[in-house]
Order: structure tokens, then C-alpha cells, then sequence
């Protein structure tokens, strides 16, 4: 039916990031150190959770905040200014950070004495997801305003992380958001998920994320 080659792919083209990654994590052990990596898409309520999460841990460990844009350091001078140490991270126009670019920003952070490092990964639920950044576990941000339909059309994000936070069930009345339907849904892509209901603004549930949080630190430190 033609002339054409036929190549059977025996590799994951991430094989060489996976395998980074994976250094990386052991690098991450053998100190101690914790590093969590945070997605959602831009608006769901990243900076705003990071912000109460800080606060309600910065009595229990030394923090550090990487925060990865496009471009800009809004972020880095918002987190700044709770008094953990805080690096901007510019892609330089890709939307996702994979395990050397955060191995770079590691670096630059320069973790010694540090006990949990949060990378804001680019706000989308593709890219980031395809790229495992070495960090320990993954969470991601899924708020209300967006839909409970998001696991159903984003299935790689929602099968990747360890932990989902659905975010601003303050406004729950305003929207059609079915929250057991939702809950159902990442279910479907990721059995094993914990998800968290929270407002970041109000605190509402917050309190159970940074008991998850604390008790992973822990058990990673031991």
C-alpha cells in the first residue's frame, strides 16, 4: 500500500525527563526535603491557597516557594511577603517546568535547611501534567467557577495528582456545580485521589489540606 517505514516506538519520548525526575526525588530524600508540585488552571485560586497553606505551616517547617510564569513576578512578590524564601521561575514562553528546569530552580532557591519546597507550576491542566518534575507528590486546583465536568476533559491532570483541591465552594449557590458529580469524575481517572472541598478564602476545609500536607512532610522526612 506503499512505500513507507514502519517504526515501532519502544521508548517514551519523557524517557529521559522520567529519568531525571526520579534522580531528582532521590537527590530530594537524601535531604529531607519535601517538594510539592501545585497546578490548576490561571484563576482557580493557586496564590491565594499557597498563601493560607504557608500560613498554616510555617510554624512547623522552613518553606520555600518557586513560582513558574510565562513571564512576570507578580506571584513571587505577593508570597514574598510572608517571610519564606521565594524565586521566580520565567519559561520563556513554554507552559509547563519539567525536571531539569526544576532542578534549576532548586539551585537558584538554594534549599539547604528548607523542609518543604512549593512549585507554582504554569497555570493550564495540559502541559503540566505531561512532565514529571520530580516532585514527591502532585496536587492541583480545580475551583468551582470552572465546571464539574473538568476530569471528564482533562483526564491526564486529574490521573497524575495525588491530591485535588476543589476551591471556592463559597460561591457553590451561584454556580451550576454539582460537587458529588465532580467528586465522582476524578474518581474515574484517579481511584486512588484525595480531594479536599476548600475555600481558600473563607478557610472553609483549608484546615484539612494542611493536615494532609504535614502528615506527607512528615512521613517523606522519616
Amino acid at each position: 500500500m506503499g512505500d513507507f517505514r514502519v517504526l515501532e516506538v519502544k521508548q517514551s519520548i519523557f524517557a529521559d525527563n522520567d529519568r531525571r525526575a526520579d534522580e531528582l526525588r532521590s537527590e530530594l530524600k537524601s535531604k529531607g526535603l519535601f517538594l510539592l508540585n501545585l497546578m490548576s488552571s490561571p484563576g482557580a485560586g493557586k496564590t491565594t491557597t499557597l498563601t493560607s497553606t504557608i500560613s498554616g505551616l510555617k510554624n512547623q517547617f522552613h518553606i520555600g516557594v518557586m513560582e513558574a510564569d510565562i513571564d512576570s513576578d507578580v506571584d513571587a512578590r505577593s508570597i514574598s511577603k510572608l517571610g519564606v524564601k521565594t524565586i521566580q521561575l520565567h519559561t520563556g514562553g513554554m507552559c509547563h517546568l519539567d525536571a531539569e528546569m526544576t532542578g534549576q530552580g532548586l539551585l537558584g532557591l538554594e534549599t539547604e535547611g528548607l523542609d518543604l519546597v512549593v512549585l507554582e507550576n504554569v497555570g493550564n491542566l495540559v502541559c503540566p501534567a505531561e512532565f514529571d518534575t520530580g516532585a514527591v507528590k502532585n496536587a492541583m486546583i480545580l475551583s468551582v467557577p470552572e465546571g464539574h465536568d473538568k476530569p471528564l476533559k482533562y483526564p491526564l491532570m486529574f490521573s497524575i495528582c495525588d491530591v485535588v483541591l476543589i476551591n471556592k465552594i463559597d460561591v457553590l449557590p451561584f454556580f451550576d456545580f454539582d460537587l458529588e458529580a465532580c467528586k465522582s469524575y476524578i474518581l474515574m481517572r484517579n481511584p486512588n485521589a484525595k480531594i479536599i472541598p476548600i475555600s481558600a478564602r473563607t478557610g472553609e476545609g483549608m484546615e484539612e489540606w494542611i493536615q494532609w500536607l504535614e502528615a506527607e512532610v512528615k512521613k517523606w522526612q522519616q
